[in-house]
């Protein structure tokens, strides 16, 4: 049972999923916010019942699975279906990722959260005993989604507008890891938080 848990997030196109990968290889249990959301609306879930009371059977695909196609068009139609999906589904996440991490092998474990900012920070998540920020400049994560989605540059500053400002996640962090250099950089402030967070799992005994 993991004794200390850490938040991970960042901006995007920051490097969650590669820092996530890195702690990994180190033996720690990292539980993801979008694997989390899928779980919490799969067939037969009490999320997706609620989901389906809510916006009617028309959002279920013949197989059963959610129509997120459809839904999604509904939730930017309306910030108060969208909000009314947000109730529903946002607990059902936070409770799952809280068990998965407290049930971790290993002296603590990780939740990667990428809109843990966005979604109300530590007052949401009051079980995180720390908080760790991956960071790049903006300029950076324009050009890395340029790369890596083939999209327009009007549309990567759209969807950087749309999160949280890098202001508003450094001021969450209790750590932070500048992923605008080289890999071999990011390995080592890998490794240094690797051992300080089990340093302080060590501590609480």
């Amino acid at each position: 049972m993991a004794r200390y848990l850490i938040g991970l997030t960042g901006g995007i196109a920051a490097g969650k999923s590669e820092l996530s990968r890195r702690f990994e290889a180190l033996g720690i249990t990292v539980a993801d916010a979008d694997v989390a959301a899928r779980a919490v609306v799969a067939p037969g879930s009490e999320g997706l019942a609620r989901i389906v009371a809510h916006f009617g059977p028309g959002i279920v695909l013949a197989d059963g699975q959610l129509d997120r196609a459809t839904l999604r068009e509904r939730i930017f139609a309306s910030p108060q279906e969208r909000q009314a999906l947000e109730a529903i589904t946002h607990p059902a996440i936070r409770t799952l990722l809280r068990a998965t991490c407290e049930q971790a092998a290993g002296p603590y474990a990780m939740a990667a959260i990428p809109l843990l900012t966005e979604a109300g920070g530590r007052g949401q998540y009051p079980w995180l005993d720390r908080i760790l920020v991956v960071d790049v400049p903006v300029a950076v994560q324009h050009a890395r989604l340029l790369q890596r989605d083939g999209i327009t540059a009007e549309l990567a500053d759209r969807m950087i507008a749309a999160q949280a400002s890098r202001e508003a996640r450094l001021a969450l962090a209790d750590d932070v890891v500048a992923n605008d250099g080289p890999p071999d950089h990011l390995q080592a402030q890998v490794e240094h938080l690797d051992r300080l967070y089990r340093t302080l799992a060590a501590n609480r005994g």
